[in-house]
């Protein structure tokens, strides 16, 4: 029951873009067309996953035992990025319409936060690497949840006639703030 409220918690309560506000960068850039957040959603599900269960390897068998927790930081950003690099030489060779679309927001999985911010979570909560496997998927999901429901509200704000001082990230920036109150209100929800 735990782990599935850690899943859950980490989906909706403590959502990585719009409760703890990491991955804004990706968030805010890639979310112009549902069908490039959901490869963004998808590449950073595979990071960030992959990236809790080496961390915590890393952090636990190497780290801990030699006494150098301090290189943590370092270690977990070596991690991420390799394997976004990883991830990218496999989008380009799967999918060149969808590498093309994310551009450089793809290689900048390396320095988002939220991926970062989830390794230090599970290392600061000391989470089993279980835990941290779940954790991990479910930011994951939450990341990709918020970032597709930014992009389909984007696809219907093109439609719509925005005041012209709102036009473009105006109008984003206020939308996220919308839905950042909205996933405030699952706050308490699960602790």
């Amino acid at each position: 029951m735990d782990l599935l409220l850690l899943f859950i918690g980490a989906i909706i309560v403590n959502n990585v873009v719009l409760s703890r506000f990491l991955g804004i960068c990706p968030f805010l850039g890639v979310s112009k067309k549902v069908e490039t957040s959901i490869g963004m959603g998808l590449a950073v599900t595979f990071v960030l996953t992959l990236a809790s269960i080496i961390s915590y390897i890393v952090y636990t068998f190497l780290l801990v035992p030699r006494e150098l927790e301090y290189l943590s930081t370092i270690t977990f950003i070596l991690v991420i990025a390799a394997l976004v690099q990883f991830v990218e030489m496999v989008i380009q060779k799967t999918s060149p319409a969808l590498y093309q679309a994310l551009g450089v927001f793809l290689p900048l999985i390396t320095t988002n936060c939220a991926v970062l911010g989830v390794a230090v979570i599970n290392m600061t909560n000391k989470y089993s690497l279980f835990s941290s496997i779940i954790n991990g998927l479910g930011t994951a999901i939450g990341f990709t949840l918020a970032i597709v429901l930014m992009a389909g509200i984007r696809e219907k704000i093109d439609y719509n006639n925005v005041p012209k001082p709102f036009k473009g990230y105006p109008i984003v920036l206020l939308t996220a703030g919308l839905m950042a109150i909205a996933f405030l209100g699952f706050t308490g929800l699960i602790k």
